[in-house]
């Protein structure tokens, strides 16, 4: 059994705590997560997307209500189910393509990296970048929904943009 943090609760405040956790129970929950999707690319970005949720709620993990791996098969759970029914809704992915292979723990620490960079942005910079560039919604839709125009809007993911670049900088993160 892994002991996580010094306390109680906050089991993935530090890096080691994660990897740990990783390497405890990410084989497990991959297993469960090729049998639910039937995709084991569906199967890896499943178990990456557990860890990062896992990481932003830490806080909230309580050994004394249940054990590290039930916890995080709650989390891979949802994740499953949330791939599943995006998958229902989008065409499938030309079969044949190549993927790159990429270390599952460095992609998902490389996402909560992403994410602490983010947080770090003004509101009005973080939300156009998220609407434009993570959901890929066009600069007019995303003008009208916030009331302001479509320049505004580019202006706001130009700064954003560069914003993220000094703070992913100051972050010790090279391209």
């Amino acid at each position: 059994m892994i002991q996580l943090g010094t306390s109680t609760r906050g089991a993935f405040s530090r890096e080691r705590d994660v990897r740990e956790a990783y390497s405890a129970h990410s084989g497990e929950l991959y297993g469960f997560a090729v049998r639910s999707l039937g995709d084991s690319g569906l199967a890896e970005e499943a178990v990456q997307e557990t860890f990062v949720r896992a990481w932003r709620a830490g806080d909230r993990f309580d050994p004394k209500i249940g054990s590290l791996r039930t916890w995080l098969f709650a989390i891979l759970r949802n994740v499953v189910i949330d791939l599943g029914r995006a998958r229902a809704v989008r065409p499938s992915v030309a079969e044949g393509g190549v993927e790159p292979a990429v270390e599952p723990l460095d992609e998902a620490l490389q996402a909560w990296q992403m994410e602490e960079a983010m947080r770090r942005l003004g509101e009005d910079h973080r939300r156009v970048l998220v609407e434009t560039y993570y959901r890929g919604r066009p600069y007019a839709e995303v003008a009208t929904e916030l009331g302001v125009p479509e320049g505004t809007v580019k202006s706001r993911v130009y700064y954003g943009l560069r914003a993220l670049r000094v703070v992913l900088e100051e972050m010790g993160y090279e391209d």
